[in-house]
């Protein structure tokens, strides 16, 4: 392990700050205080009840010296086990969501960051706001005011070739520009990057990497 995440850090040293998020969704906590130890202190979970158990047990040195970001589809039923418990929230993904989390933070007193989830490329399999969507329902967003609205997070279709997720990752950059321009955010965050296909996000402009099987193996 202790290889894996040293050969991602000499491609990233090319490339700026770009944040490794090491995704443990099949990581035992003996692999996450592994990578912990390696100076890796940002994690990233799909799964609720998953996630929420795995930091209950989780030495204590490691969790509350840790980022936690939520990357996985978000049902609207958990939300208010998510909002607080998560650094950040990759995966909003409609308006409606983006209200619900608006809603609970607002009962908490907090204000939660988060991500837009875009579809760049067609894809039924996944869930995300279209380009042209995005750019309507921005003012509707924006007037949430207990979220943070950090940038921009995308996944390639699952078949992707290497055309495709450049241009998934290029088109999302481009929007994040175009958005940030008219209504003056800076959307500093672009989450975009898998242990398939992070090389070439990082080349777009990616400043968040999601992986995976590249840092604990399979």
């Amino acid at each position: 392990m202790a290889v894996n995440i040293a050969k991602v850090r000499e491609n990233l040293s090319n490339y700026g700050a770009v944040q490794l998020i090491a995704v443990t969704k099949n990581a035992t906590i003996d692999q996450i205080g592994d990578a912990f130890a390696c100076g890796v202190n940002h994690f990233g979970e799909s799964r609720v009840q998953a996630a929420l158990k795995k930091r209950e047990v989780m030495p204590p040195q490691i969790e509350q010296n840790s980022h936690w970001h939520f990357i996985g589809h978000l049902q609207t039923n958990k939300v208010k086990q998510v909002v607080g418990r998560f650094s950040l929230i990759h995966s909003v993904d409609s308006l409606r969501l983006a209200a619900d989390i608006d809603r609970v933070a607002k009962e908490r007193g907090i204000e939660q960051s988060i991500l837009l989830q875009v579809k760049i490329e067609a894809d039924d399999a996944k869930g995300g706001f279209t380009a042209d969507q995005l750019e309507r329902e921005m003012p509707s967003l924006m007037s949430l005011t207990n979220l943070k609205l950090e940038g921009l997070m995308t996944i390639t279709p699952f078949d992707a070739d290497r055309s495709t997720a450049q241009k998934c990752f290029a088109g999302l950059k481009a929007l994040r520009d175009r958005l940030s321009a008219r209504y003056d955010l800076p959307l500093a965050q672009l989450s975009m990057g898998m242990s398939d296909d992070w090389r070439q996000a990082v080349e777009q402009g990616s400043t968040m990497i999601r992986l995976g099987r590249a840092i604990f193996g399979n």
